[in-house]
């Protein structure tokens, strides 16, 4: 082990300087706070989508362009349910 020299005090923080949350590019990071509150974290599927989602940022052209994809691929089988519904009750 290296002995310590007089510039060593600059490797520990300060007593008061502690910060013992994980840094913003952790995954679980962007998660809501109700997301929390009900138990979700990143471990989970509905955590980790909401997760990755919370993360897109709208000034990147590629975040844009994935976020357009995610509501694709989640809305169209709303829609095509929707159509199944209407096409049952209504004849014809």
């Amino acid at each position: 082990m290296q002995e310590r020299d007089e510039y060593d005090e600059d490797w520990e923080p300060a007593d008061g300087d502690v910060d013992d949350a994980p840094p913003y590019w952790f995954n679980g990071q962007h998660l809501p706070p109700h997301a929390r509150a009900m138990g979700l974290t990143h471990h989970v599927p509905d955590g980790a989508l909401l997760d990755f989602a919370g993360s897109l940022d709208s000034s990147k052209r590629g975040h844009k362009i994935t976020a357009w994809a995610m509501l694709v691929v989640f809305g169209l089988p709303v829609v095509f349910a929707i159509m199944r519904l209407v096409s049952a009750i209504v004849p014809g």
